[in-house]
């Protein structure tokens, strides 16, 4: 009765968006400060190959000196610069692809040289063919996933670990997403995995977030006005999965509940289109860590 009470005064959409933004959470400063080592690790996917083997790429390799590589690969151009190795003070496989500058997959993910189209039943077997992804995005992973599958599995059998941590910033956000689609369906069963991004792009229709929505975990934390997370557009058939954090102009690390939050709180309603948007923004600070190598 209340309920119906208020969308006679106020509207469904406006109960909606006041519902929407009563879930929200704010985050504290210990659960903020946990997301580091990660944004960090998303940070030094932007090293080089031979950096990253060696562990040796300055502050982002030092904030996370315990860190054991074990493979490396891309160059940087046509193959995006990726790792994978082991954290022991997290106990995980950590795996990370690098991004791109901004005003590089901005014209990617809003000119008409991209589409929808299914993944690549080889690389994805048994996934419906109602799931579909950005063709650029696809195309970029399909380049390094075995190379990442076999580094992952070199990995496991010699820290004895269970658990997957994926990461990547920009471009490397969405490729890290698809490599959480893509490498439980090689692995054994028993390994947990999560997945944590940064200036995610949106990957893929309706059926892709909810599949990964049932099967991964998945963070995906904005900054500000960043205008990549905001495309793909979603008038496209883009969808974005849940488990956005967006952090506003006053440092607040926002989590927002289900896909495309509208609430200004979060990114879609904070940035309406690209031209809302800030592309200084796309880089950091996430926390006061900066991407780039």
């Amino acid at each position: 009765m209340l309920y119906l009470l208020a969308v006679a005064l106020f509207g469904a959409s406006s109960i909606h968006a006041l519902t929407t933004r009563q879930t929200i959470a704010v985050l504290d400063s210990s659960q903020v400060d946990s997301y580091t080592p990660y944004t960090y690790y998303a940070s030094t996917g932007y090293c080089s190959a031979a950096q990253t083997l060696a562990w040796d790429c300055g502050t982002n390799c030092e904030a996370n000196p315990g860190f054991v590589p074990v493979a490396s690969g891309g160059n940087g151009d046509a193959i995006q610069y990726w790792y994978v190795g082991y954290d022991p003070l997290l106990s995980t496989v950590i795996v990370a692809h690098q991004g791109t500058d901004p005003s590089e997959i901005l014209p990617l993910i809003t000119d008409a040289d991209f589409f929808l189209a299914n993944l690549d039943s080889s690389l994805f077997p048994g996934i419906s063919s109602d799931i579909k992804v950005h063709n650029g995005f696809s195309d970029a992973q399909a380049l390094t996933a075995t190379d990442v599958l076999a580094a992952v599995q070199t990995t496991l059998s010699k820290y004895g670990t269970t658990c997957i941590t994926l990461v990547g910033h920009s471009l490397g956000a969405a490729i890290s997403l698809l490599d959480s689609v893509y490498l439980p369906l090689h692995l054994p069963s028993g390994l947990t995995f999560q997945t944590i991004t940064y200036g995610l792009p949106r990957v893929g229709n309706q059926a892709f977030a909810d599949y990964v929505d049932a099967n991964l975990h998945l963070i995906h934390i904005n900054n500000k006005e960043d205008p990549i997370p905001i495309c793909p557009g979603m008038s496209l058939g883009f969808v974005h999965p849940a488990g956005e954090i967006h952090i506003d102009d006053s440092g607040e690390w926002a989590a927002c509940p289900g896909q495309d939050n509208l609430s200004t709180q979060c990114i879609v309603g904070d940035v309406p289109n690209i031209f809302d948007g800030n592309e200084s923004d796309h880089d950091g600070p996430y926390n006061a860590v900066e991407m780039g190598c």
